[in-house]
C-alpha cells in the first residue's frame, strides 16, 4: 500500500526537482534557451526513500494535478542534423555535472553512442548511478510494424550499452516503409508511407515493458482520436503515460491537455519557447514567441527572460516542458529556475496570448492517413 493518498506519479513528481531536469540529445543548432522555473512546493509529506528507480515507472504518471514538482526534460527537436563529433557527449556530460537525470533522446538523432558513454563515465566517476538517469528513447516511423518494436529497441539499448530506458514512446502516429532509410523515398522523391496498426505498435509496446526493456511507454504527437483508439484497445495492459506534443503561450492545447489530465496521461511540451527558424520543419511565418511584449513585460518585473516566464507558464499549468540547448551556459541556467512563480493575473494575461500557432506542422505528411494535426486536437 503507498504510504500516503497521492499516487506513486506524485511523488515522483514532489520528490527532488533535481532529479527531475534532463537533457534531450536530438542533433540540431543550439536555439535561445533560457532558465526554466521554480515548482510549486508539495502539498503532502515526501519519502525521500524512494529511489529514482522505484519512482521512474509508468505508476509516477498518473493522477498529476499540476501543484507537484513536474519532470524538466531539455528537448532539441528542430531538424535531424548530426552534431560535430563529441558535441553531444560533453553536452551530456555537462548536464549531469549540473544536476540533469533525465535523457531524452531517439535513435533518429544518430548521437545515442555519445549519450551512453556520457553516461557510463559519469558512473564511472562515481558520479551517479544507472538508477539515478532517467533515459526516455523514441520509436520512429519505419519501425511501427510490431515484429520491429522490440528488436528496434534492442538495438537502442546495444548503442546505448544500458540494460533498459525508463521510457520509450511512439514519436509519431504516421507509420512509413520499413526498411534501412529513415526517410524512405520513391521516384520521385516522395516519402513512402506504409499502412499499420497502432494498437498493434503499441501491444508490442506493452511487450517491451513487459520484458523489462522499458520501465514506461508513451506516445508523442498523437491526437485525441488516436490516443483513444489505443486507450479503448481490447485487451490493454499497459496505457501511455504520456503524450509529447507541442505545448506553449501561443499554442496552448487547452481541450488537449483536459483530455490527458482526464486519463491520467501527461502531457510533455515540446518546443515550449517557439522553435528554431528552419523552414524546412517550421513555420517561419508564425510569429516569433519571445518576442512577445506581455512575455517580456512580465519577465521584467521578475528580472526573467521571456523564455522564463514561457517555461513557467506551462509548467504552472501542469504541463512538463521540454526546451533544448547544447551550449553549455544554457544547460546550467536551466538550473536557475527555483526562484519565482506567476500570479493568478499573470497566468491569465500568458493564457490570453493563445494564437492557436503551431510552429511544428509536419505538412510534408499531411496527406499521411494518421496525420495527427487535422483534428481539432
Amino acid at each position: 500500500m503507498p504510504k500516503f493518498t497521492r499516487t506513486e506519479r506524485m511523488l515522483f513528481l514532489t520528490s527532488s526537482p533535481v532529479q527531475n531536469i534532463g537533457l534531450l540529445t536530438t542533433g540540431g543548432q543550439p536555439t535561445n534557451l533560457r532558465e526554466n522555473m521554480k515548482p510549486e512546493a508539495p502539498s503532502f509529506p515526501v519519502n525521500n526513500s524512494f529511489s529514482p528507480s522505484f519512482l521512474l515507472t509508468s505508476e509516477n504518471w498518473g493522477d498529476y494535478t499540476g501543484r507537484g514538482w513536474p519532470l524538466y526534460l531539455n528537448r532539441l527537436l528542430t531538424s535531424f542534423v548530426q552534431t560535430p563529433k563529441g558535441t553531444c557527449l560533453e553536452s551530456v556530460k555537462i548536464a549531469i555535472d549540473t544536476g540533469y537525470r533525465h535523457i531524452d533522446g531517439a535513435f533518429v538523432y544518430y548521437n545515442e553512442h555519445e549519450v551512453g558513454q556520457a553516461i557510463r563515465e559519469k558512473i564511472a566517476e562515481g558520479k551517479i548511478k544507472r538508477e539515478d538517469i532517467f533515459y526516455c528513447g523514441k520509436l520512429w516511423n519505419t519501425c511501427h510494424p510490431p515484429e520491429l518494436v522490440r528488436p528496434t529497441l534492442e538495438k537502442t539499448l546495444k548503442i546505448l550499452q544500458l540494460d533498459y530506458v525508463d521510457l520509450y514512446i511512439i514519436e509519431l502516429p504516421m507509420a512509413f516503409k520499413p526498411g534501412e532509410a529513415i526517410y524512405p523515398r520513391d521516384e520521385n522523391g516522395k516519402i513512402i508511407y506504409h499502412e499499420t496498426n497502432l494498437c498493434a505498435t503499441w501491444e508490442a509496446m506493452e511487450a517491451c515493458k513487459d520484458a523489462g526493456l522499458a520501465k514506461s511507454i508513451g506516445v508523442s504527437n498523437f491526437n485525441r482520436r488516436q490516443l483513444e483508439m489505443i486507450l479503448n484497445k481490447p485487451g490493454l495492459k499497459h496505457k501511455p503515460v504520456s503524450n509529447q506534443v507541442e505545448c506553449h503561450p501561443y499554442f496552448t492545447q487547452p481541450k488537449l491537455l483536459e483530455f490527458c489530465r482526464q486519463h491520467d496521461i501527461v502531457i510533455v511540451g515540446y518546443s515550449p519557447l517557439g522553435t528554431s527558424r528552419d523552414e524546412t520543419w517550421v513555420n517561419v511565418s508564425s510569429p516569433p514567441l519571445l518576442e512577445d511584449p506581455v512575455l517580456n513585460a512580465i519577465g521584467k518585473k521578475y528580472n526573467k527572460t521571456a523564455a522564463q516566464v514561457a517555461l513557467r507558464f506551462s509548467i504552472q499549468r501542469g504541463v512538463v516542458v521540454i526546451p533544448k540547448s547544447f551550449n553549455p551556459q544554457r544547460i546550467r541556467e536551466n538550473f536557475q529556475i527555483f526562484d519565482f512563480s506567476l500570479t493568478e493575473k499573470e497566468m491569465k494575461e500568458i493564457e490570453a496570448l493563445n494564437k492557436n500557432v503551431r510552429y511544428v506542422e509536419l505538412l510534408m505528411w499531411r496527406d499521411h492517413p494518421e496525420y495527427p494535426f487535422n483534428d481539432e486536437y
